[in-house]
């Protein structure tokens, strides 16, 4: 059954994730954008560095700074007496009450913390590279409509909201189009995570003795586990190509861009 839990979990991740890190590259590339100077340093910083650092060592690196991070937040303000120093050599140590989650929290609630730290992660580091697509698409409108509609007395709000967010979908979609299949397969860096992903169950059941499960009553079968998820993801991929052709025909219908003159 754990297997099965498996492919859900992916699934959720994914419905999760995608609009998420949707939702931060949009953030990103609107302050990539923005004409003050800070905001627009930060935009360009978040998508440089995050593009920049190695996904592994990010999401090594980075679920546990995010996790000290909450940790310390809630010792600020559940334990505002606390007289040691949080940092004590290599061990970060923070009072009973601050930790997440709880020692004697179920260990359900100790899964769905971690799920929900991997789906932030993924949101992040995804978002950048969303923020750098949604970033050239947008300056990808054409200048002559924004010239119209400011010949037409549009504020720069109703230019954005009006003129360039609708457009800008036709040159992002390509884009966009390949960073959802490589969220689709950067799915297995879950187990970095600590989360029992498809991949751990394939690796733990198709063994024929493990740390967890003493014995099988069977030899090593983890070719066969392997191939049923590569046959998963094809699968799976190209579904997702088929949806993303008929959205992208849907965008450009009567449009002369990149879908063609039809």
């Amino acid at each position: 059954m754990g297997l099965y839990w498996a492919f859900g979990t992916v699934l959720i991740l994914l419905a999760i994730t995608a609009p998420a890190a949707l939702m931060f590259g949009f953030g990103g590339a609107m302050a990539a954008r923005s004409n003050v100077l800070p905001m627009r340093w930060f935009g360009k910083g978040y998508i440089a560095i995050v593009r920049g650092v190695p996904d592994i060592a990010f999401f090594l690196f980075f679920v546990i700074a995010l996790d000290q991070g909450f940790e310390w937040m809630r010792h600020q303000y559940l334990c505002p007496d606390w007289d040691q120093p949080i940092r004590q050599g290599n061990d970060f140590v923070v009072c009973q009450a601050a930790k997440l989650p709880l020692g004697d929290a179920p260990q359900w609630v100790h899964e769905v913390y971690g799920f929900f730290t991997a789906v932030l992660t993924f949101a992040i580091v995804f978002g950048a590279f969303a923020a750098n697509v949604l970033f050239g698409a947008m300056n990808a409108v054409p200048k002559g409509q924004i010239e119209t509609a400011q010949a037409y007395g549009m504020t720069p709000a109703q230019i954005f909201r009006r003129i360039t967010v609708p457009q800008m979908w036709v040159y992002a979609l390509p884009g966009l189009s390949n960073l959802w299949m490589v969220l689709i397969k950067a799915t297995p860096l879950l187990f970095l995570l600590g989360v029992e992903d498809i991949v751990y169950w394939a690796r733990e059941l198709g063994s024929s003795k493990t740390p967890r499960f003493t014995d099988y009553p069977h030899g090593d079968w983890r070719l066969w586990y392997f191939l049923g998820l590569l046959v998963f993801y094809l699968s799976f991929t190209k579904l997702s190509e088929f949806v993303l052709e008929r959205i992208m025909k849907r965008l450009t219908h009567g449009q002369a861009t990149l879908g063609g003159a039809s």
